[in-house]
């Protein structure tokens, strides 16, 4: 595991796994860190924070380099608001450049606490088609988590370049294996789900 940033306290992938239905394949992470306090305030505050999470299957090749076969991208929301006192967390099945908040799943928390908890522990997010991968080859995941600076307004951009506590981010490379899911209805991604109607 690499950490990338000078960050705080280390964040850390404490879970990293793939599983495989008839037609997807999903990923599920645990991410663990302590969020700084500069980013507390700044939330309290009324500037939103934006969470990324990023997802690339290689396809182990003993006579070239990995192949790259599919790659995903979430990104995370947060936004403390005042008149009610709640957290609103926007979960968006890609970047938020090309999606935009319409096509995101909206879910609101009483605590910060809770939001955070939410953020860290990704469940079976569908990263790829199933016929993307073959269950005959190794593959490894090379996952990404980290807090996005660049959507933040641009003065704070500028306040928070090189400071240590704004750094949050961490990545993982793994060799996998694809597991099956037993019963996929019991699971479902509400960031998929939100994806398919965002397309009709």
């Amino acid at each position: 595991m690499v950490c990338a940033g000078p960050a705080v306290q280390a964040a850390e992938v404490t879970q990293l796994r793939m599983e495989r239905s008839d037609d997807s394949v999903y990923l599920s992470a645990t991410v663990r860190f302590e969020l700084p306090m500069v980013v507390e305030d700044a939330l309290l505050k009324g500037i939103p924070m934006f969470f990324v999470a990023e997802a690339d299957i290689y396809r182990d090749r003993w006579y070239w380099y990995d192949k790259r076969v599919t790659t995903a991208t979430r990104t995370m929301r947060l936004a403390f608001q005042p008149l009610t006192r709640r957290w609103r967390l926007n979960i968006l099945p890609g970047a938020i450049s090309v999606t935009g908040l319409r096509a995101s799943l909206s879910q609101n928390y009483d605590t910060l606490s809770e939001a955070m908890a939410a953020i860290q522990r990704i469940s079976r997010w569908r990263i790829a088609d199933a016929a993307e991968i073959d269950a005959t080859s190794t593959h490894k995941v090379e996952f990404r988590f980290r807090l996005d600076l660049s959507q933040l307004p641009r003065p704070f951009q500028i306040g928070v370049a090189g400071q240590r506590d704004w750094a949050i981010s961490v990545e993982d490379s793994r060799q996998l294996v694809v597991e099956p899911v037993r019963d996929i209805s019991q699971a479902p991604d509400p960031a998929r789900d939100v994806a398919k109607e965002a397309a009709r």
